[in-house]
């Protein structure tokens, strides 16, 4: 479904010969350090938000598992600690100082909420301790709040919603409401909407808005309110146990019908497992249609998550997945866990992910890793994604004059 230079295939082909051995332990891999053990520690929203942080979890343990298994990394083994961040920004910064004093890792890396996120961040710029963002969206860790400790991996709410208006401008919709939850992620994807779909479609007009508070939604308010707005689109934002909500009532009020919906995150199989039955249909996302990926390093992977875990990933399993081989690349290219000799390593440091090259821009400590868009479809009674083709990060960055105007560090 995607083209592909033959090189990457190549490439592509010979890690994923790399990760079946390493995940059977290959008897030629080197024999560990005695002893020697590289800590770094993970902090993300396991109770609140399972459904992605537990299977990033699970995939980050799966690749922990497959290097230790064929050398570990600077000849010792990685191990990854883990711990919840309590979904706000007070617990983070206390857990993240604990992983550091108590635990002794050699740096941070996860958090889920784009707020827990900036705390997390602005801790590690304060105790001059690396951060590698992994999962928060927020544009401005790596604009306007962005430090030299700071890297973050997932494509940013700009990104994908660039993405997305990039996939919407031809069909002729020139009124959009837009529904987002009360905080930093959804209003800055709010905001990253209004100001691209008019770069895209000069006369398009946004005509309402809802931002219902994260976890809280009143369904049947704010779907009257966006259907009493008659917009010819809408630009969702709701992920978790809002979006499931939130279909359910569009559902039963015909709210979709006939109306052109692009939505973050909704493709994700984390956000449309829930739906079922009621998973919508045409809709314009950001997902990870898994069983359908062919690729030969991609399938390795999915083949041994579903073999350990007895059960199929998710968008968050690939990402964890990624992470942890991404450290691997980067504490070996370093030569050492210091902090200063990893910053310096991280920039422009290109890792090889199972879905192709990444590299994480300077400029920005942003990382090119993408995303799949597509549409949303049925298959018997469960969501999926069809018509769909993986967007390289790289061509949707920000633009370097506004990164330059925005960061201060």
């Amino acid at each position: 479904m995607h083209a592909r230079g033959v090189w990457r295939r190549i490439a592509l082909a010979a890690m994923a010969g790399g990760l079946v051995a390493a995940a059977a332990g290959s008897p030629s891999a080197p024999a560990l350090a005695q002893g020697r053990v590289v800590k770094v520690g993970e902090l993300n929203s396991y109770s609140r938000f399972a459904a992605f942080a537990v299977p990033y979890r699970n995939g980050m343990q799966l690749a922990e598992d497959e290097l230790n298994a064929n050398g570990g990394v600077l000849g010792g083994r990685l191990e990854i600690i883990f711990r919840d961040d309590g979904s706000t920004p007070g617990d983070a910064v206390r857990v993240a100082e604990e992983l550091l004093t108590r635990e002794n890792v050699s740096f941070l890396v996860g958090t889920f909420l784009s707020n827990v996120g900036l705390a997390v961040a602005d801790f590690a710029n304060q105790r001059k301790t690396l951060f590698i963002a992994t999962e928060p969206l927020t544009d401005a860790i790596t604009m306007s709040a962005g430090n030299r400790y700071t890297f973050r991996i997932r494509p940013s709410t700009y990104m994908q919603t660039k993405m997305l208006v990039e996939a919407v401008k031809g069909k002729g919709v020139k009124k959009w409401a837009i529904v987002a939850p009360n905080y930093e992620y959804g209003q800055s994807a709010a905001a990253n909407f209004k100001k691209l779909i008019k770069a895209a479609t000069p006369d398009a007009e946004i005509v309402g808005e809802q931002f219902p508070a994260l976890g809280k939604i009143d369904a049947g308010a704010t779907v009257a309110a966006l259907e009493n707005l008659k917009p010819d689109g809408i630009f969702n934002v709701l992920f978790g146990a809002d979006l499931t909500t939130f279909v359910r009532e569009g559902n039963t009020r015909g709210l979709f019908e006939k109306r052109a919906v692009a939505s973050l995150l909704t493709g994700e199989p984390e956000y449309l497992l829930p739906l079922g039955e009621e998973a919508p249909e045409g809709w314009i996302v950001t997902g990870y249609p898994w069983d359908q990926i062919t690729e030969p390093a991609h399938k390795a992977f999915i083949d041994a998550y579903r073999a350990k875990f007895n059960d199929t990933p998710r968008l968050g399993s690939f990402l964890g997945y990624c992470v942890g081989y991404m450290l691997r690349d980067l504490i070996e290219k370093a030569g050492a866990t210091d902090t200063e000799k990893l910053i310096a390593t991280l920039q422009d440091f290109k890792f090889m992910s199972v879905a192709g090259p990444v590299v994480v821009r300077a400029l920005d400590h942003q990382s090119t890793m993408g995303a799949w868009v597509g549409e949303t479809a049925k298959v018997g009674k469960a969501g999926s994604m069809r018509h769909w083709q993986y967007e390289d990060g790289a061509n949707y960055l920000f633009p370097e004059a506004e990164v330059k105007a925005a960061r201060k560090h």
